[in-house]
This record gives structure tokens, C-alpha cells and sequence, in this order.
């Protein structure tokens, strides 16, 4: 009898995570799942007209994950995105200095919330879906922090012109929420979205527990 595609991704543990992102794939490492493909998804990351940050999340994690399930059958995928919101406005993920500016200058002195969507479908094409919003907030920054901040580098491609986990943590007064969210990936809400598609991660599955 021929195994069906699902048991057979299953044996084999094809995991393919559609991002670039090496904070996801380091936060993957950290609960034991090491993905057997890096598939960045190509698609468009524009907002829509009237779109919420919360919504715009979701919906560019289950993009991500459709468009490279396509190319990748028979395998378990994961898309996921992030998205910095200032009251109902998504923030961009800066790709120049002057954007990453006018994101630190406006999250400077207030909170600020982390949407976090992920979404994974399985081989027989199940799926499942979760939004994470953590909050944070930034103490007030001078304008030389800016400019220090901004000489690193670090804010490049980074959704609202940050990186929690680099030299940025110093203007972290308060998160509520999700620590690895804020990073690239929820990894609570990950791990148990993996293990109810029955794929849990590795070191979960074999350690008798």
C-alpha cells in the first residue's frame, strides 16, 4: 500500500518555512525545528485600502504560506509576517534612513503593538492560522539615539525601523505579550499551531514526555 503524501512528509519531516528572515529561522532552531527549506515567498507586501495592521498580518502570513505550498507539495509550510502599528496605522518595514527616522520618531515616548500572523498548512492541506499582538513601549528618544541607532544598520528591513533583539532593546521600557513575536515569530503559538497539524517539534516528539 503507497503511503499518502501527508504520512510520508510526515516520516521524512519536510518542513519548509517561507521567509528569508534568519530571526525566524534562529527562533525555529530554539524549539528544536530546523526547516529542510528556505522558500522566501514573492509576493506583494502593500497594504490594502483601509486595511488594519492586525488584519494585513493575517493575511500576509496565509499569502506567504499558499504561495510557496504550491511549489513545495507533499511538505508541511510556514509563513508568517510582522507588522508595527502606531494606533491604526501599519508602519513600514524601513528600507532607508529617512523612513526608519520618521518610525523611531513617531514610536519615541509611546506604546506601540506587534502583530505577529502565522500560518502553516500541512500536506493534505489542512491548515492553521494565529495572530499574536504584543505591545511595547519606547521610552523617549533624543534625537543623537536616533541618529546612533540609525548609524548601526540594524534598522534595515526591519518592520517599524527596529530590531528588539539588537541594539534597540535599550529603548524597550515595557513589553506585554510576546517577546519572540516582537523578534520574527511567536514561538508558543507555533509550536502548538505545528503540533495540532501533527507535526510538533522534533525534540518534542521524541522526548517521551
Amino acid at each position: 500500500m503507497t503511503a499518502s503524501p501527508a504520512s510520508a512528509a510526515q516520516a521524512r519531516g519536510l518542513f519548509v518555512l517561507a521567509s528569508s528572515s534568519p530571526r525566524r529561522r534562529d527562533l525555529l532552531n530554539q524549539i528544536g525545528i530546523v526547516p529542510d527549506v528556505i522558500a522566501p515567498a514573492e509576493i506583494d507586501e502593500t497594504p490594502l485600502r483601509r486595511e488594519l495592521p492586525a488584519r494585513m498580518a493575517r493575511r500576509l502570513a496565509r499569502a506567504k504560506a499558499e504561495a510557496v505550498a504550491v511549489a513545495h507539495p507533499g511538505a508541511l509550510v510556514l509563513g508568517a509576517d510582522s507588522v508595527v502599528a502606531a494606533g491604526r496605522r501599519a508602519l513600514p518595514k524601513a528600507e532607508t534612513e529617512d523612513e526608519a527616522r520618521a518610525c523611531l520618531a513617531l514610536l519615541s515616548g509611546r506604546r506601540h503593538r506587534v502583530h505577529a500572523g502565522v500560518c502553516a498548512i500541512a500536506p493534505d492541506g489542512r491548515r492553521a492560522e494565529r495572530l499574536v499582538t504584543t505591545t511595547v513601549t519606547f521610552k523617549r528618544l533624543t534625537p543623537a539615539e536616533i541618529a546612533g541607532y540609525l548609524a548601526t544598520g540594524e534598522w534595515h528591513g526591519k518592520a517599524g525601523g527596529y530590531a528588539i533583539q539588537g541594539r534597540a532593546g535599550a529603548f524597550v521600557r515595557f513589553v506585554s505579550g510576546s517577546y519572540s513575536a516582537v523578534v520574527g515569530l511567536p514561538l508558543a503559538e507555533t509550536a502548538a499551531l505545528l503540533t495540532g497539524l501533527g507535526f510538533p517539534p522534533r525534540w518534542v516528539a521524541s522526548s517521551g514526555c
